[in-house]
């Protein structure tokens, strides 16, 4: 059973913005300890993008900080990763991950040049 849902991806200029959203429809994010976003871009591993805990807590990957946020909306039960700036080199697929959730099947984010 999928367990957390990502949504949000698609094809944007460079220079432009997307806002990726991961539901998780069988349990409340906020009994979730960390919920992450990970991205794989082609050629490379997987990488985390950033994390939030339960307490609200924040921590991003040092290449991104500045251009990408995530968040959290306790009454939609979803966090999103909001993406600004965005570069050719950010085109991948965008995973969602919770502790003991698992991942998500991902979202496709495409930039062009």
């Amino acid at each position: 059973q999928v367990q957390l849902v990502e949504s949000g991806g698609g094809l944007v200029q460079a220079g432009g913005s997307l806002r990726l959203s991961c539901a998780a429809p069988r349990r409340h994010i906020s009994s979730i300890n960390v919920i992450s976003w990970h991205r794989q871009v082609p050629g490379k591993q997987r990488e985390l993008v950033a994390s939030i805990t339960s307490g609200g807590r924040t921590n991003y990957a040092d290449s991104l900080k500045g251009r990408f946020t995530i968040s959290r909306d306790i009454i939609e039960n979803t966090v999103y990763l909001q993406m600004n700036s965005l570069k050719s080199e950010d085109t991948g697929v965008y995973y969602c991950w919770g502790e003991n959730m698992g991942w998500g099947q991902g979202t496709q984010v495409t930039v062009s040049s």
